[in-house]
């Protein structure tokens, strides 16, 4: 599957692009951070637009995110009950939660490019917890924009080292990614076990 979205990049590359990333914000597995490099590399060589990648891009990311909200928003707690009670959605579900309760706008922000697996279930928590659109739609909107540029230029820059990127530049921002994810829980529990001994000292 991977080798065939490579394979329609260079002719189809805004439209692969959008539906790469309107899906990926719906959780769908979708490799649209290697695509959207794979069509830098495409800007660079003069294949492909500039301009119209980096819309169709943003776009789809967007509206991803505008649909995850939605659907958790007007999807009920119903909804979220059932999803916060699967085994595979419910642990990421109530970490973005736990992370929206702390700091909505960030959260949002880093969830869109630097912890992206979590992006998704933000887009659902954040619409189900009543976070305020408008919040919402600026942090996604300056979130998606550091993801798509971020990619996108790397593929530009890198264009004639493409495969190592894929083995190395990738990786590296996903570790990054998961060590900023670590640190941010390890801080939740630091302080989550902090709260009785101060409840004690107050005694």
């Amino acid at each position: 599957m991977i080798n065939t979205l490579y394979g329609l990049v260079p002719t189809h590359g805004p439209s692969v692009l959008f539906l790469a990333t309107f899906l990926s914000c719906l959780a769908v597995p979708i490799p649209s951070s290697l695509l959207m490099i794979a069509a830098g590399a495409f800007v660079a060589s003069g294949d492909l637009a500039a301009l119209s990648v980096l819309g169709a891009a943003l776009a789809g990311a967007l509206i991803g995110d505008q649909t995850g909200y939605g659907a958790g928003r007007f999807g009920g707690s119903r909804l979220w009950q059932r999803l916060a009670a699967s085994p595979t959605s419910g642990p990421m579900l109530r970490k973005a939660a736990e992370a929206l309760d702390r700091r909505a706008l960030s959260t949002v922000y880093f969830s869109r490019w630097l912890v992206s697996a979590l992006g998704p279930y933000v887009n659902l928590a954040a619409g189900a917890t009543r976070v305020d659109w408008r919040r919402f739609s600026l942090a996604s909107l300056l979130g998606e924009t550091t993801w798509v540029l971020l990619y996108i230029g790397l593929g530009y820059a890198f264009a004639a080292h493409l495969d190592q990127m894929e083995g190395t530049v990738v990786p590296a921002i996903g570790f990054l990614g998961a060590g900023v994810m670590t640190l941010l829980l390890g801080r939740a529990i630091w302080q989550w076990r902090r709260r009785p001994t101060s409840a004690e000292g107050k005694a």
